[in-house]
């Protein structure tokens, strides 16, 4: 079932879950006077409280790749039971997926009718999710490599990282679109107006994650050299896709900045002046 909700941010009250995290903090900007639910208000892998609301905006997730490897059944009831939770309310609701849901095995831009093949709990767990979502006639957004001012994620480790070292061990051998949470949370704005289902949502441009690293030092003006490594030397819990670009075959969908833009204005709220 695909829908449109006439006048969605208008006089609709927009919920967000999972509001203390980094794309929550986004969706919160992007949607003056949502409600916000962090884990305190609704963990979400328990039945949800009756809410007053015309739209959900489902931010909360289990996002830690590699712990999910060591606790399925905590990243299933989460991932999974969360979604299923949000879509029993029988409220609209965006749903946000992960590139993850992919195997990486493409060489061009994975678009929506491509055959999802996760190689991880993660993933699978995400792509459960979705099933979940789609029955109730919910918005997908999949996005990748997210990062913003808050929270845990690339942009902020670097920096941390290249304060402290004169080198830093990257991997270059994964490939994907590194996406700014506030330009992901606008993009949410355009698609409400639009049908449901299933939409690639990334920023544009793609680069290697040891390629993020150096323009992040770059462009902070850090002095850090980047020494490119591989997956493997990583070593990490999880299966990682080596190729993870996303972007969007439907007709008049959100198009994202690129992906360096997005760190400019990351960048611009985490740095002095």
């Amino acid at each position: 079932m695909e829908h449109v909700i006439a006048d969605p941010l208008g006089t609709r009250r927009v919920v967000v879950t999972g509001a203390g995290g980094q794309l929550g903090a986004a969706l919160l900007e992007a949607f003056p006077g949502a409600v916000a639910l962090t884990r305190g208000a609704w963990d979400v892998s328990m039945p949800p409280p009756p809410l007053d609301a015309g739209l959900v905006l489902h931010a909360a997730a289990w996002t830690d790749v590699d712990g999910a490897e060591a606790d399925p059944q905590g990243a299933a009831a989460v991932n999974a039971g969360g979604t299923q939770h949000v879509a029993e309310l029988g409220i609209p609701f965006v749903y946000y997926s992960t590139d993850y849901v992919f195997d990486g095995r493409k060489r061009d831009p994975y678009v929506e009718s491509d055959a999802p093949g996760p190689r991880s709990v993660y993933g699978r767990t995400k792509l459960q999710g979705e099933a979940a979502a789609v029955d109730a006639g919910a918005w997908i957004v999949r996005s990748s490599w997210l990062f913003g001012w808050t929270g845990r994620n690339f942009v902020r480790t670097m920096l941390a990282l290249g304060r402290e070292r004169d080198e830093v061990a990257v991997v270059d051998d994964q490939r994907g679109s590194p996406t700014y949470v506030g330009h992901l949370a606008e993009a949410t704005r355009a698609l409400v107006e639009l049908p449901a289902g299933l939409w690639h949502l990334a920023a544009d441009g793609d680069c290697t994650w040891a390629e993020f690293a150096e323009a992040i030092f770059e462009e902070a003006g850090v002095d850090c050299r980047v020494r490119r490594i591989t997956t493997a030397e990583l070593g990490r819990p999880a299966a990682r896709p080596a190729y993870s670009v996303l972007r969007s075959e439907r007709p008049g969908a959100p198009r994202l900045p690129h992906w360096r833009d997005g760190l400019r204005e990351c960048l611009a709220r985490l740095l002095p002046d």
